[in-house]
């Protein structure tokens, strides 16, 4: 890991040493906070240069940043706390220092993961450098704004994302669902499919614990219904609460499980009084958590990809979902789990119920669901990433050796 001082630029590398491949990305998110975005793109940056290939990240950061240990490195950008979100950071653009930083670091290719003031700077830079720039699409921005009373700003929004990601080689998109909904909305740049991967290793129904159980005040053979994300009111928690309320309304047997922190959880606490509330969990506690519960039930529809759904699946879980560009892809319904019309709480909250109910059907998604999570391997999807910079970079910049035949591009 290596982090440059705002005030101090990274140092170039030696001419000799300099590799073919060199990629700049730029995110909204890459250590401040422990996200699924931060998360896969750590992941990326970390494959990257065991292929050989040089990376600089640039991106917000703060003192005490939530992944310490950061892949690669980092050259922050001026930031401020987003209104509203403290925990997320305003990119400010480009600072005079990290300018200097990516004039040093001389990228083949620029990669901005978010179209934000700093993914502009980085778009005209590249123009202005012809340098080839790609971008990946990681927030579905305008399923937020309904949660923000925003609506109005739509037809703006996706005016500005057409305008923005128009002008790049590529797009990389999680799932088809997601193409399908960019392209009705005018984006005509190519899109190329980059899902998110899980480590199946990790995630997997050995990790059951009867232990773990019960030091959560859960009954041996109470039937867990878990939720697992950020707790944020954009991720259905709503439609989760309603869901629960109305099970227990209806004395269905069941024992509710909410893993994450956020700024929604003193009020979903308070109206769901009778849930286990675990905390932020991560590594080995998280895969404990998920492997513990019975069914996993995720009513976000405003996920571009499902992370926390897959590994769920990986888990051996069950999964109800809204029938949404995020889970479309992952979710087969009536086979793996369930997806519900988003919002819908009558459609999940009898999904829910018979999962619940039914334990040989609650078994067989169950198992269809970690069959599925095996074709979501990290190696495999971020494998594709280098291919797709050498789509774009063309035969006439040479490929990096590969470091172990394991890993190889």
């Amino acid at each position: 890991m290596n982090t440059a001082s705002s005030n101090t630029p990274a140092r170039p590398d030696r001419p000799s040493r300099r590799s073919p491949k060199r990629v700049a990305l730029f995110a909204g998110a890459y250590n401040h906070i422990a996200d699924g975005v931060s998360l896969t793109l750590n992941r990326l940056v970390e494959y990257l240069e065991a292929q050989g290939v040089a990376v600089r990240a640039f991106a917000p950061t703060v003192d005490h940043p939530a992944i310490e240990e950061h892949a690669g490195t980092l050259v922050p950008v001026p930031s401020l706390p987003l209104p509203g979100r403290s925990e997320y950071r305003l990119s400010l653009g480009l600072s005079p220092s990290a300018k200097r930083a990516l004039k040093a670091f001389a990228p083949t290719l620029y990669h901005i993961a978010t179209p934000d003031l700093l993914g502009r700077h980085a778009l005209h830079h590249a123009q202005s450098t012809k340098t080839p720039v790609v971008a990946s699409y990681h927030t579905h921005f305008s399923s937020y704004l309904k949660y923000y009373h925003l609506d109005l700003l739509e037809q703006p929004l996706w005016y500005y994302l057409r305008s923005f990601y128009n002008q790049c080689a590529q797009v990389y998109v999680p799932t088809h669902a997601m193409a399908d909904v960019l392209r009705d909305e005018g984006l005509t740049s190519p899109f190329r499919l980059w899902p998110r991967g899980v480590n199946t290793d990790r995630f997997s129904p050995t990790h059951h614990s009867t232990a773990w159980r019960r030091a959560h005040g859960i009954d041996d053979d109470a039937v867990v219904v878990a939720f697992v994300s950020r707790l944020v009111w954009e991720k259905g928690l709503g439609v989760y609460a309603d869901v629960i309320e109305r099970l227990e309304r209806q004395n269905v047997p069941h024992h509710s499980l909410v893993v994450g922190d956020g700024p929604a959880r003193e009020a979903l606490e308070a109206r769901l009084p009778h849930t286990t509330f675990a905390g932020f969990l991560e590594g080995d506690a998280l895969a404990t958590a998920y492997a513990s519960s019975d069914v996993f039930l995720f009513p976000s529809d405003t996920e571009t990809f499902g992370n926390v759904t897959l590994e769920a699946m990986a888990s051996g879980l069950p999964t109800i979902c809204a029938n949404a560009a995020g889970s479309r892809d992952l979710v087969d319904d009536g086979t793996t789990g369930r997806l519900c019309p988003p919002g819908d709480v009558d459609a999940f909250a009898a999904a829910t119920q018979h999962l619940v109910t039914e334990a040989a059907r609650r078994r067989r998604m169950g198992t269809a669901a970690h069959e599925r999570a095996q074709d979501f391997t990290w190696t495999n999807v971020l494998r594709r990433m280098n291919r797709y910079y050498d789509e774009v970079l063309g035969p006439t910049t040479p490929r990096p050796p590969s470091t172990s035949p394991n890993t190889a591009a």
